[in-house]
């Protein structure tokens, strides 16, 4: 047994012990009942497809006028596309400026090598006054507020925290050209990996699925989330803070079959079958219509393995790819979901649980570009991110959480903090970026 598998087994044995000697007893009762809802979510979402994912407009967000039912909504499905968040001409502006900046620095860093489209760059002027500007800022404050304590409407009075307070995670990103085909992100789940089962406080997080009351999980509730540790293993690209909600803003006009996101829309259902998988093993291969059958499972503490969990043999730390073959009830070559339409200016984010992808192909005509801006309240931990951040922003170096890569202040055109002047206007993007303190009244 390798010291992966071992760690596994260690830690199935753990989880079992901690929740009682009817752990089996009430894992399986809630498996049965997980896989059934699942048949019926599942061709649901297959065929209602992009529709299925909600769609609000900014200005309703702006408004406070968003139902009850679509803010549950938005929450159950854990994806939303956020319409007119940002000008449709300062969405372009940026894209424009984004290629020419590409342009005058042709050693930044992008993937592929020879075909540069996803770029490893965080300071240009550009990704800058887009974290920056208050719209942003507005639509993620509202995402983060749609935690609670405790999953209730109380105020939150957890010490160091305020959700009306967002920060500025720096991140990539993309301007990938129709035609080319993109196979580097298969489903996956960031936000912890291996740290949902091994780290005490992440796995708190799923206290009640591993209880065995999985409907009773609230992926919002947010003190065990503050001291869960996300990157056990500091991999490279490993988000280590607390983002609410992942998220891009787009740069140009892009749709389903044009290179965009897929989502799994149903974040209490993927979270309680996936955390409960690796306590199962089936009896029948995954494609065979018999393995909806619930007696074709059986609870397993001695299998050393976490499905989707792995490692790569060119870095530290693990991933976590949900797949077809071993998570079968997700149905993932149906649900994976395509978001719907959008135009420069819009948003789309997703819940940091929610598994995710990029379509292969872009059949489009237009390029689909953009920015990777999620939503990152103020929290202990994210403030102290936030404050090595800013040092990396003004060294010009890539943020802590990223590779080192070939940047820095000889870049032509990289953004400083002139270009986040003082000013009231500007006071919220500098407590976000790190470069002000939080107000005394926060």
């Amino acid at each position: 047994m390798s010291t992966d598998e071992a760690t596994f087994a260690d830690i199935k044995a753990a989880i079992a012990a901690e929740n009682g000697p009817d752990f089996e007893q009430k894992a399986t009762q809630a498996w049965a009942e997980i896989i059934a809802e699942l048949q019926l979510v599942t061709n649901t979402i297959a065929q209602e497809g992009p529709s299925y994912i909600p769609t609000v407009s900014f200005a309703d967000i702006q408004a406070g006028s968003l139902s009850a039912a679509q803010i549950a909504e938005v929450k159950r499905k854990g994806s939303v596309v956020i319409k007119d968040v940002i000008d449709d001409k300062q969405a372009r502006l940026w894209k424009e400026e984004l290629e020419e900046f590409v342009k005058k620095n042709p050693q930044a860093e992008g993937f592929p090598e020879d075909d540069k489209q996803f770029f490893h760059l965080y300071w240009t002027r550009s990704q800058l006054e887009a974290r920056a500007h208050p719209n942003m800022l507005a639509a993620t404050t509202w995402l983060n507020t749609l935690y609670q304590p405790t999953g209730t409407s109380n105020a939150s009075t957890l010490a160091g925290v305020d959700l009306k307070t967002p920060l500025s995670y720096a991140d990539r990103f993309r301007i990938r050209r129709p035609g080319f085909e993109w196979n580097a992100h298969p489903p996956h789940i960031d936000g912890g990996t291996i740290e949902r089962w091994q780290d005490i406080k992440m796995r708190s997080c799923f206290s009640d699925i591993l209880a065995g009351s999985w409907k009773k999980h609230d992926p919002y509730v947010l003190e065990p989330r503050l001291e869960a540790r996300t990157s056990l293993y500091q991999r490279p690209n490993q988000s280590s803070v607390f983002r609410t909600f992942q998220g891009w803003l787009a740069l140009s006009a892009t749709a389903p079959g044009h290179g965009t996101l897929k989502v799994f829309p149903d974040v209490l259902l993927s979270n309680a079958y996936i955390i409960l998988r690796p306590f199962f093993r089936p009896l029948v291969a995954p494609d065979s219509k018999e393995i909806w059958d619930v007696k074709n499972w059986v609870f397993d503490l001695t299998t050393p393995e976490i499905a989707g969990v792995f490692k790569r043999q060119t870095q530290v730390g693990f991933n976590l790819h949900p797949t077809e073959e071993l998570h079968p009830h997700l149905s993932l070559n149906k649900t994976m979901t395509s978001v719907p339409a959008v135009n420069p200016g819009d948003t789309v984010f997703w819940h940091c649980d929610v598994v995710h992808s990029v379509e292969r192909e872009h059949n489009g005509n237009e390029d689909s570009a953009v920015m990777y801006i999620p939503s990152v309240p103020l929290t202990p931990a994210n403030k102290r991110y936030i404050a090595r951040q800013a040092d990396a922003f003004r060294a010009g170096i890539p943020p802590p959480d990223f590779p080192v890569a070939t940047t820095g202040v000889n870049f032509v055109g990289l953004g400083s903090e002139d270009d986040l002047a003082l000013g009231k206007a500007n006071e919220a993007a500098r407590v976000a970026m790190g470069l002000q303190l939080v107000a005394a009244s926060a």
